[in-house]
């Protein structure tokens, strides 16, 4: 999963529609709305990439748990813990 680089990417204007209310509020409380979105839409493709990330590789991750819980893991006798 490729990391998502908020500050060293290049800037591309973008017109969006907001709710007027909301628009009001963040200006009058002085939110800049491009790092605001920026910040949250980061963490949403970061979400959806793991998830999709999991669901690509999930017979694999179940075919090693599967794996782990018949042979265990190699450090099984060499473990004190």
């Amino acid at each position: 999963m490729g990391n998502i680089t908020i500050n060293q990417a290049a800037k591309k204007s973008a017109n969006l529609s907001i709710n007027a209310d909301l628009l009001q509020q963040a200006k009058q409380l002085n939110i800049n709305l491009s790092q605001t979105l920026e910040r949250h839409l980061a963490e949403i493709i970061r979400q959806a990439k793991r998830k999709q990330w999991l669901a690509e590789n999930r017979n694999a991750l179940e075919e090693y748990n599967r794996r782990i819980e018949l042979r265990g893991t190699f450090s099984d006798g060499l473990r004190r813990f």
